[in-house]
């Protein structure tokens, strides 16, 4: 029987939260698999009601929720709720799973179902639908100097011509490898947290399962998108920042440290300065663009002077890489 452990982090979600713990009860029943959710309120008061539901709705004997001590952000969150998970021995996979989602039937079955078949996956994550039921059907390719340079210029010949490059990938209805899938619904086997630790929880939101897959792949295990497990994932809900077909909003500080972050974790100190000054000077080539095309509301507001004042130029902002992921303290 294969063991598998839910971890959802909620952050003033309780609502969503239970729809989501409800979407999962089906596949508890499932026989093939053991299923058990762990729910864990970062610090944000959805305690009570989310603990009311599982008692009421008879979810105690699989699903529970605890309390983090403090809000540490997504990957805390996280590696607090899998060491729960973990406190009766390590389950076969661990499947992150965000409060704004609702599983469609098989989603999870079918994600342990393709590690177990697949030696060499150690990840794998879903397929998504938008609450209308449209698809958003995307996988990512790691971030390089190459990719800013096409996010900023946003030029048709430039993203042709850097397409190879381009972070979202649009999937098929095949399963793919890929470099990494979002964390809103990402199954893990117990083999990669035993050979690369625990997310870095020096990312408080943001870039935490791209740090994650990178890591991953240099210690050998592919990851994959399985488009046969299908979930709707509403989006932004917490951080109201990713809010789908909403105008670009100013990103939070957090964001801009958690790219430096994975920039200087994943490729080295030079690289990550090098990267700002091609996104910095791309941001400005492309904004010129879209004023002058009329177009811009399409900017992200004060992108350039937020990435200018968090570049790693400045050593004062380097203190955020200083926190470095738990390995192998199982």
């Amino acid at each position: 029987m294969i063991r598998i452990a839910v971890v959802i982090v909620t952050y003033r979600t309780a609502d969503l939260t239970i729809d989501c713990l409800r979407s999962i009860e089906a596949e508890h029943i499932h026989k093939s698999i053991r299923l058990s959710a762990v729910v864990v309120d970062n610090s944000s008061e959805d305690f009570c009601a989310i603990k009311r539901a599982i008692d009421a709705n008879g979810w105690s004997s699989w699903a529970q929720v605890v309390c983090a001590p403090s809000n540490g952000g997504f990957a805390a969150g996280n590696n607090f709720g899998i060491r729960i998970a973990n406190v009766d021995g390590f389950p076969d996979f661990i499947h992150l799973l965000n409060p704004d989602t609702v599983i469609r039937s098989g989603a999870i079955i079918s994600l342990a179902q393709f590690l177990q078949s697949n030696a060499a996956a150690g990840i794998a994550g879903s397929s998504f639908e938008n609450l209308d039921g449209s698809d958003w059907p995307f996988a990512f390719r790691f971030p390089t100097i190459m990719s800013e340079l096409e996010e900023g210029l946003q030029f048709g010949i430039a993203t042709r011509l850097l397409r190879p490059w381009v972070v979202a990938q649009k999937m098929g209805k095949s399963p793919q490898r890929v470099d990494w899938v979002p964390g809103a619904s990402m199954m893990i086997a117990k083999r990669v947290f035993e050979a690369i630790g625990e997310l870095d929880e020096g990312y408080f939101l943001y870039f935490e399962e791209t740090d994650f897959c990178f890591r991953a792949k240099k210690g050998g295990f592919e990851t994959w998108y399985v488009p046969e497990s299908r979930v709707m994932h509403i989006a932004g809900q917490s951080t109201k920042v990713t809010e789908r077909n909403e105008p670009n909003k100013r990103l939070p500080d957090y964001w801009f440290e958690s790219r430096q972050r994975f920039f200087f974790s994943a490729y080295g100190l030079g690289y990550a300065i090098a990267a700002d000054f091609v996104a910095i000077l791309a941001r400005l080539l492309g904004a010129i663009k879209s004023i002058i095309l009329g177009h811009k509301n399409r900017l992200t507001p004060r992108f350039i002077t937020d990435l200018i004042r968090h570049t790693l130029l400045w050593t004062t902002n380097r203190s955020v890489l200083k926190l470095k992921p738990k390995i192998g303290d199982r």
